[in-house]
């Protein structure tokens, strides 16, 4: 019989400490120095990370981080520690219930080493990424495994596997979809379920992100009673100049506002917190690009944050995951 309690380890991306040049660079250098999210030719990419990318993307990054800003600091932090918060009032004293980043800060193997200090010897990660996807998936992963080879004791490790249509997680989504459409003053001409895109050429390699996708869109589109041609999904973030999944966002929203559809209604089901990408990216930046092409009126839904509805389905998951664990 086990006397420690388990943890539950909420495993994000990352956001930098600061909307700063200063405190861009190292969480970019971080980021984009991990293979699993460039698959480049390693000296070649050392080259033009060190050379061109790291002299001039902290800059720009960091006027796009400060348009997002609250006077606490990162929404993605603040809102992830409100999820942290509410499993653990659901788990009650069931489990630990800690954040760990997978680039900057709170980090990971810091987090691990703190909860081992306290006699925990059962983790259960749970990394906020519905769909799989190596560059996010796996690559926290890999920072446990990281973290397990550089010490000779370790404690046990459990990996909530993804779940891109879980009842759950697919009823909290509804849930707030649902919430935000009766506060609408127009009823949408479409929705858009917007992801965040990876290069194509992860997928022709082996990657199921792109299915996991799919089965996501259909699911949600299902639970909210949507025909399929009442909406459409589409991915975003794109970097560099190679192909990446499609259709782009940009792309079909200024596409729509060509054929005549006026409002739209976007939600980003892949971001479990609102962030960069979904406050600015689409939010601001997209709203601005539909409008410059004749849409009228684009409104974001709000991510999963620390609604009740995903809190209690982050609860309702954990808890299957933590079988045989919790008391």
């Amino acid at each position: 019989m086990h006397k420690s309690k388990p943890a539950v380890l909420i495993a994000q991306l990352g956001t930098p400490d600061a909307p700063t040049p200063q405190a861009l660079r190292p969480y970019l250098k971080q980021f984009l120095t991990d293979p699993r999210v460039i698959e480049a030719n390693r000296v070649i990419w050392w080259l033009v990370l060190n050379g061109i990318v790291l002299r001039t993307r902290p800059k720009r990054s960091a006027a796009l981080y400060q348009r997002i800003w609250t006077n606490r600091g990162s929404p993605l932090l603040l809102y992830s520690e409100a999820q942290v918060r509410g499993l653990q009032e659901r788990l009650g004293d069931g489990a630990v219930v800690e954040l760990a980043m997978r680039y900057g800060n709170p980090a990971l193997p810091g987090v691990v080493d703190r909860l081992c200090a306290q006699g925990v010897d059962r983790i259960l990660v749970f990394p906020m990424f519905p769909q799989y996807c190596a560059a996010t998936t796996a690559s926290v992963y890999d920072a446990v495994f990281d973290y397990i080879k550089a010490r000779r004791v370790v404690p046990t490790f459990r990996f909530v596997p993804p779940y891109p249509a879980h009842p759950a997680y697919i009823g909290a989504l509804a849930a707030i979809a649902r919430e935000e459409l009766t506060r609408l003053p127009w009823k949408p001409d479409m929705i858009l379920f917007s992801f965040h895109g990876i290069p194509k050429r992860y997928v022709d390699k082996g990657d199921i992100y792109a299915a996991q996708v799919r089965e996501t869109a259909r699911a949600l589109g299902e639970a909210l009673g949507l025909g399929p041609t009442e909406y459409e999904l589409s991915y975003q973030s794109r970097f560099g100049r190679e192909e990446w999944l499609k259709p782009y966002t940009d792309d079909l929203l200024r596409e729509w506002a060509t054929y005549g559809v006026k409002r739209v209604a976007v939600l980003c089901p892949g971001f479990t917190v609102d962030c960069l990408e979904t406050i600015d990216e689409i939010g601001r930046e997209s709203k601005h690009k539909f409008q410059a092409a004749g849409g009228e009126d684009l409104r974001l839904f709000p991510c999963l944050n620390s609604h009740p509805a995903w809190l209690d389905a982050m609860a309702a998951i954990a808890r299957e995951e933590l079988a045989g664990w919790m008391s």
